[in-house]
């Protein structure tokens, strides 16, 4: 493996640990120590998305600009100061000021899959790109349960400030480490690149890139409602009656389970499902998982079988995301990489703004109803899936044809 690969892994890797110790606890944090309603908890959370939505497309371009380190850098340094202002934060409006923060600012993992994209042949990217997504998986492991595990031992603060040291990490890795990816004649072409190159007539023109964009839309807004509610929904369905400090690492644990299935679905199945079925079969399987793992959580009333859940949800969301953005990568420029993983991201973001801002709303009602809605979502996805297979092997059969090749070399 190419050592700047291993190096930015490990940077996502401790840049992960960090993010995910919160997650377990920041809507619990918010509920207990802000008394906060689960309506503006999901608002919270919907505007750390809304931040980065806004920010990626510019984020991505600028990295192209740039360059990657200048980017990455500025990026870890706002994500450490969200966290420490999380904890000591004296009301509600610096919570939100906080997550608003770390969203404009966020641009570590959409530069880190630029950086990614840049040192790996096309037909490599797929499977790389699922490294980043194992190392999210054993983030994953570790981050939720040792936060849950701080928050019940030390208190609820003490997590974000070992997140933040966790941040500060990556900054040093990257300055000390890493090297920049994009020579000046690089940099200088993507300060040259036209604006209309990412213009919203030229995505829509772009078929195979807005079936991709749509899909991804739709795929995260089913794991919003997911993200949204599931640390309320554990305590009021799962861990119901349980002590405060037993729900907190309960839910730590239960999302180290979706690390789990993260892991092991990048490292087992990603490259051998790859090479035996292609990207677009992948997005079709992902679907198909991430749904089985929605219908759980909807049916499921004890924490073990949650495990279950958070297995195929985590193998669906793995099997899924990789092949899109490589798929994404593949139908624009090469000088565009950054510009359209900014785009891609700001598309999956929009999808979690708008499912996390109603989720609370949706758990309000029913607290499986987000879980019945996501499940039916992720189904109903498999159609346009498998029109993706569809036209993926219509255009491969297009290029044999225009290369004289015979279609069984470019089956996959």
């Amino acid at each position: 493996m190419d050592r700047r690969l291993i190096t930015i892994l490990l940077i996502v890797f401790v840049g992960i640990l960090g993010a995910s110790m919160i997650l377990p606890i920041l809507p619990l944090y918010a509920q207990r120590q802000y008394h906060m309603s689960p309506q503006v908890i999901t608002l919270l959370n919907a505007s750390f998305f809304a931040a980065q939505f806004v920010a990626g497309p510019y984020l991505g371009r600028l990295s192209d600009r740039v360059g990657r380190l200048p980017v990455l850098i500025f990026s870890q340094i706002g994500t450490a100061i969200s966290f420490v202002m999380l904890a000591f934060a004296p009301n509600v409006s610096i919570l939100f000021l906080a997550r608003i923060l770390d969203g404009i600012t966020g641009g570590n993992i959409i530069v880190a899959q630029a950086y990614v994209t840049d040192i790996t042949p096309r037909e490599q990217r797929t499977q790389s790109l699922g490294y980043i997504f194992a190392v999210f998986g054993l983030g994953f492991i570790i981050g939720p349960a040792l936060g849950g595990f701080l928050s019940a031992a030390y208190g609820p603060r003490i997590p974000y400030l070992i997140a933040a040291v966790a941040a500060i990490l990556t900054v040093v890795l990257t300055w000390f480490v890493l090297g920049e990816t994009l020579t000046p004649e690089q940099r200088l072409a993507g300060h040259s690149l036209r604006r209309d190159g990412l213009s919203v007539s030229a995505i829509l023109g772009n078929y195979p890139l807005l079936l991709v964009l749509s899909l991804a839309f739709f795929g995260q807004f089913a794991f919003g409602l997911f993200q949204g509610t599931f640390a309320l929904y554990s305590e009021a369905v799962l861990f119901q009656n349980y002590p405060p400090e037993s729900i907190s690492l309960g839910v730590g644990l239960l999302l180290a389970a979706v690390g789990v299935g993260q892991l092991l679905t990048q490292t087992l199945l990603l490259r051998p499902l790859l090479r035996r079925y292609g990207e677009a079969w992948l997005v079709v399987i992902g679907t198909t998982s991430r749904m089985i793992g929605m219908f759980i959580f909807a049916v499921i009333t004890t924490p073990w079988l949650g495990a279950i859940g958070s297995l195929f949800f985590a193998a669906g969301m793995g099997l899924l995301m990789p092949p899109l953005q490589s798929l994404a990568t593949s139908a624009v420029p090469d000088d565009m990489r950054g510009g359209i993983l900014g785009i891609y991201q700001s598309t999956t973001n929009l999808a979690v703004i708008v499912s996390t801002a109603i989720a609370g709303v949706i758990f309000a009602y029913h607290p499986t109803l987000p879980f019945w809605l996501g499940g039916t979502l992720s189904l109903a996805l498999i159609i346009p899936a498998l029109w993706l297979v569809r036209r993926t092997a219509a255009a491969k059969a297009a290029t044999a044809l225009a290369t004289d090749q015979p279609l069984t070399e470019i089956a996959h």
